[in-house]
């Protein structure tokens, strides 16, 4: 019987864990924490390194810190067979190369490295090399899309070899990169696979779960043979790799997992064209009041707008729970524009700091979290809770996970919390998870 290697994902937001259930998610990596997820009985955990919202330095800093510990923490725990999955954003925003080159550079020696970005949950797929996401039932090259005119993460082709070249600025050209088409996946590319070497560039097809899933048996059937891969991928080859059973409570029966039954609260940091769609119908919604933050007051040079912010929006928050209804806290919807993509980075930050103040000042007894926006939900696991660890729980919708907060939690024990991407869902999937976890449990 093959052991299949232990599956390490370094997740560069909290939002590539939709499509699997009941592992761990790490919001630190010190060894010891790591150990923690090397020795669970899931086959995959994720490290949380919240990388996309870091500078490319920063983000080759956390890269290679989380990669020295790793090493260790896989000696520790006498762990032989292991394969490291970069997971990034399914419409090809976020540091690539800079995270698959650390992640060579300190755990080494691989034979290949393989661009994977198809999410079906999300309309994403790959054909020809051309990574597509479905608009309105289109299939529409990501180029001519919102997401590669992003201000820090742009890019000018759809066509993946070309993607590749123009991220490594030509050090990878486009005819050295291995194209793996949809009829090679589908006949078998196990021969192939063995013949690779001197981590090379690979881009990889995929149309349906399938598809991934025969790629996926391939690559452990060669891996066990000792070749050596790394991933830059999105959350459907995660699917594959893991080969879990369905989840324990189905996505519909959620509710039973909130607190009490009571009305929870939301948090909507988000600002692509879908999360203000969702946001909208959302809105609509019986038992919900919105909350919006008027982020540009951050930048008046007034006495301490920050915490007159927190203030208003913390007592209007107290005063919708207190009358039985679900605050909808949502940032202002203007996009501000700035200098430069430093200036950006920076006042994100700046406003995923008030929103993380906000959720503290939430009342004890919520009944659930829906954080909403991949930065905002990191920043509410990692920093609004506080934790070292959460275990997921499934999906509440396709592509959207839900995890719970420890029972020795010192405010919010045992929460559940969805953490929904930005860019996941039709328009009226935010108003779907909230009704699911509106039910009687």
């Amino acid at each position: 019987m093959i052991r299949n290697p232990k599956i390490i994902v370094l997740d560069d937001d909290p939002t590539g864990s939709q499509t699997v259930h009941s592992c761990l998610l790490l919001m630190q990596w010190d060894i010891d924490t790591l150990r923690l997820g090397l020795a669970d009985d899931a086959p995959i955990f994720f490290v949380l390194t919240n990388t996309r919202a870091l500078t490319p330095e920063k983000a080759a800093a956390v890269t290679q810190e989380v990669c020295q510990n790793l090493k260790v923490a896989i000696a520790a725990e006498h762990i032989h067979d292991f394969l490291v999955v970069s997971r990034s954003d399914s419409t090809l925003r976020g540091h690539y190369p800079i995270e698959t080159d650390v992640i060579a550079a300190e755990l080494g020696g691989f034979d290949a490295h393989f661009l994977t970005p198809a999410f079906f949950e999300g309309g994403r797929t790959t054909r020809d090399s051309v990574h597509y996401l479905k608009v309105n039932g289109v299939d529409t090259p990501l180029h001519q899309t919102e997401f590669a005119q992003d201000s820090v993460f742009g890019y000018s082709f759809s066509y993946l070899p070309d993607y590749v070249a123009e991220k490594t600025q030509g050090r990878i050209p486009a005819d050295r990169v291995e194209r793996f088409l949809l009829a090679d996946i589908r006949a078998g590319v196990r021969d192939r696979l063995m013949q690779l070497h001197d981590n090379v560039c690979c881009v990889v097809d995929a149309e349906t779960q399938a598809d991934l899933n025969q790629f996926a048996g391939d690559i452990l059937a060669t891996a066990a043979q000792g070749k050596r891969f790394l991933f830059r991928s999105a959350a459907s080859l995660l699917t594959a790799l893991a080969a879990l059973p369905p989840q324990p409570i189905a996505p519909e029966a959620m509710a039973s997992y909130v607190r009490a039954g009571k009305p929870g609260a939301i948090i909507v940091g988000s600002h692509v064209q879908k999360t203000t769609e969702q946001l909208t119908q959302l809105l609509e919604q019986p038992g919900i009041v919105g909350v919006e933050v008027e982020v540009a007051r951050l930048l008046e040079h007034t006495d301490d707008p920050r915490s007159q912010l927190l203030q208003e929006v913390s007592q209007q928050v107290n005063e919708i729970h207190t009358a039985g209804k679900t605050p909808v806290i949502y940032t202002s919807r203007t996009e501000l524009t700035f200098e430069d993509a430093q200036t950006r980075l920076d006042f994100g930050e700046a406003v995923s700091g008030l929103l993380m103040d906000i959720l503290r000042q939430l009342p004890s007894d919520i009944g659930f979290l829906i954080s909403k926006g991949g930065i905002t939900s990191n920043d509410t696991l990692s920093t609004g809770l506080a934790l070292r660890t959460a275990r997921l729980l499934g999906q509440v919708l396709a592509g959207v996970s839900m995890v719970r907060t420890p029972a020795d939690h010192p405010q919010f024990p045992d929460l559940p919390v969805v953490l929904f991407p930005g860019n996941v869902g039709d328009a009226s999937a935010l108003a779907t998870v909230y009704q699911r976890l509106s039910q009687p449990g």
